[in-house]
């Protein structure tokens, strides 16, 4: 007799996590264990997070059942044979070989349920579906096989790595810029700074830059830089804020060629 696999809403708590929440996970201060970044899919948004690599298939789930096209039910992607079957040979390979060195461990949850409030928006909590970025192909794919070539890129990339090394190269630029400043002007002068960076790396500035923006080599480019400006001072090649200030003005311009100088 044929064994059907345990519908998911069947299996272990282990296998499904859900958990109630009510504020942004994004609010951590800590940038490897809770920042949510946003990546452009065609028309639509991604958000993963940085620190499991999981992706939110319920935010991409709402943006195409908005976009006019066939909708879809979360419930019936994740209760099919086929996927069911997809979860159990995932857990298994992971306990059993691994999934690879550059791959988000399970923990034993492929998909994490939680709901959050959105500040200032009345009505019920936004339900979020977190995935292992294998299931999330998987699920991509059940909603527009286009997508599959996109989120196979996202898996692969070293985006979520630059962001945390991004995240840890901030601190020792910081401290090397606090051996050139007085304490009573190194906050607001390290916002300034912190601004200038993304208008080098982004051409702009707004709050959350780094995480509402998904490119890889934008992220690769910040890292290097808050490196960088961290060694330039600690050589000795720069001994005061005005002289990074004039540093970091002649990288834009070079950067930015035919930006009016100021």
């Amino acid at each position: 007799m044929m064994r059907w696999p345990t519908p998911l809403y069947r299996l272990p708590h282990f296998f499904i996590s859900r958990i109630k929440m009510y504020g942004t996970s994004c609010e951590r201060k800590d940038m490897k264990t809770n920042q949510i970044m946003i990546r452009p899919m065609g028309e639509f948004t991604v958000s993963q997070r940085t620190k499991d690599g999981y992706f939110d298939a319920g935010e991409l789930l709402r943006q195409w059942n908005l976009s006019g096209q066939e909708q879809r039910k979360m419930d019936v992607f994740l209760n099919s044979v086929s996927t069911c079957k997809f979860v159990e040979a995932l857990i298994a390979e992971a306990n059993e070989v691994g999934l690879g060195q550059n791959c988000p461990k399970i923990d034993n949850q492929v998909v994490k349920k939680s709901k959050v409030k959105e500040k200032g928006k009345a009505g019920r909590p936004k339900e979020e579906v977190w995935m292992h970025p294998f299931l999330f192909t998987k699920f991509a794919m059940w909603i527009n096989p286009r997508f599959e070539v996109k989120v196979i890129r996202f898996v692969y990339d070293e985006m979520i790595q630059y962001r945390n090394l991004a995240g840890d190269a901030y601190p020792k630029m910081c401290a090397a810029v606090c051996s050139i400043l007085p304490k009573d002007v190194f906050k607001q002068k390290v916002k300034d700074l912190a601004k200038s960076l993304n208008i080098i790396v982004y051409g702009k500035h707004e709050s959350e830059m780094r995480n509402k923006i998904g490119d890889e080599d934008k992220i690769r480019e910040l890292y290097e830089l808050e490196l960088q400006i961290a060694q330039w001072i600690d050589l000795g090649f720069i001994k005061d804020y005005n002289s990074l200030k004039s540093t970091l003005t002649k990288l834009y311009y070079r950067k930015y060629p035919n930006v009016l100088p100021m």
